[in-house]
């Protein structure tokens, strides 16, 4: 049987589709994975699509670790965005509608 992918899934839907494939599941970073509900899977192993004997355990996390995934650090933005307030629009080409500006 293979493996099927349970990244991005909600707990108790991953939950249910391990089981509805006959595999079992473990979380290594939710001891009470049972209770869990509305956490998203980030990770899996084995990988979808890995071929497993039914009653296999498949593990998942619901939180990235240290250096993986995440967003990162955003701030400061170099080089920064330029001054200066809104800039208008410009036209489509051969848009039939000018986008006209007042004087």
């Amino acid at each position: 049987m293979r493996v099927p992918r349970l990244v991005g899934l909600m707990a108790v839907d991953a939950r249910e589709t391990a089981r509805a494939q006959g595999l079992l599941l473990s979380a290594p970073d939710r001891p009470e994975l049972a209770l869990a509900v509305v956490d998203y899977v980030v990770r899996q192993y084995p990988q979808p699509g890995a071929e497993v004997p039914r009653d296999s355990m498949v593990y998942v996390w619901f939180e990235f670790g240290p250096g993986e995934g995440g967003g990162g650090v955003h701030e400061p933005r170099i080089p920064r965005p330029p001054r200066g307030g809104l800039q208008r629009e410009l036209d489509e080409p051969g848009d039939p509608y000018m986008v006209l500006s007042s004087p």
